[in-house]
């Protein structure tokens, strides 16, 4: 007995989803387990920064994140669920606040399970699958979806922050030169600066106002951030508070990098511009082939499919398109 019986017979459908769908999953793993990263070294540094102002947390910030650990779902059944399924909440929790979003853990895996009943409900009937695959497929769109979109979300929040921040800086520097304190320059900047640098920044006011200190605030909404943009800002304010010196110059030397890095990764998506068109045209003909060939002759097509031979050959083509398109893409991915 072969996969195909086992998992509900030969059919067509089934085998080419299954076809689809391997060379993807060993692809996502391949680059998983050897993905790395060449500026590991700072990045563990910034985290031992980090950690280091978040061992010096006041008792405020330690309710804080109680408070915040303590907030599940609206659904006390499923609240209770998912303190069993999902040890680790506060990683998620800290996705959906990445993203800007304000909606419950609950929510998020009510969502996810929806998805997946769709995407097996569709498989199942319009596809013709059998139960297996269709379950398989369902999984798949559950656990893969929602993760996507929200990465998705967090990408354009943090690029809009990005692209706010360095004006928010410069309003800081010119309150500090006209005499004001860093406070009240995070308070005008909050409410001058469109959001989420002004959600952020009144956030750290909000903070102040209730009596904590800026230094736990910055560190808390550093790692809610999760930019090295406002890392550099949280650590010049830090170091600043202990050592002292001209906070103006040293704010407006940290815009004057933070405008570069941003000018220098636009010059890099001007420059990899051609080549990631290349790979959308390049990675997408086989598949407008494909379908053109099946709507002109069907039973042309449905042979490819049928024999193990054309299997073996999509699944060895799916496979190296999979894989092209990964080694382009980091190829033009820089660490800035």
């Amino acid at each position: 007995m072969n996969v195909f019986e086992f998992l509900g017979g030969p059919d067509a459908g089934a085998e080419a989803l299954i076809i689809v769908l391997l060379p993807i999953g060993c692809i996502l793993l391949l680059f998983g387990l050897f993905s790395g990263n060449e500026r590991a070294p700072l990045y563990r540094r910034m985290e031992a920064v980090k950690a280091h102002h978040e061992k010096r947390g006041s008792n405020a910030a330690q309710i804080s994140i109680a408070r915040q650990k303590q907030k599940g779902s609206e659904i006390k059944f499923f609240d209770n669920l998912l303190k069993r399924v999902l040890p680790r909440q506060e990683v998620l929790r800290l996705r959906i606040e990445r993203a800007g979003m304000s909606f419950s853990i609950g929510i998020y895996v009510l969502t996810s399970l929806l998805i997946a009943m769709a995407g097996a409900f569709l498989t199942g009937t319009m596809a013709g699958a059998p139960t297996a695959i269709a379950i398989l497929t369902g999984i798949t769109m559950g656990l893969s979806l929602p993760h996507s979109i929200l990465g998705w979300l967090i990408k354009r929040r943090q690029t809009r922050f990005i692209e706010h921040f360095p004006d928010a800086i410069d309003l800081m520097v010119r309150g500090l030169k006209a005499g004001l304190p860093i406070g009240e320059s995070i308070k005008t900047a909050g409410q001058e600066i469109p959001d989420p640098v002004g959600l952020e920044l009144r956030r750290v006011t909000d903070g102040i106002r209730i009596g904590r200190q800026m230094d736990d605030i910055l560190w808390e909404a550093s790692r809610r951030v999760n930019l090295q943009e406002f890392d550099f800002f949280t650590i010049a304010l830090s170091i600043q508070a202990e050592t002292g010196g001209n906070l103006a110059e040293t704010l407006g030397n940290l815009t004057d990098v933070l405008r570069g890095r941003r000018q220098l990764k636009r010059k890099i998506r001007a420059l990899s511009s051609e080549a990631k068109a290349s790979a959308y045209i390049i990675g997408s003909l086989p598949f407008i082939m494909t379908l053109l060939i099946y709507l002109v002759n069907k039973e042309y097509l449905i042979g490819l499919f049928s024999d193990p031979r054309g299997q073996a050959m999509i699944g060895f083509g799916l496979f190296m398109i999979f894989a092209g398109a990964g080694v382009m893409f980091k190829m033009v991915k820089f660490e800035i």
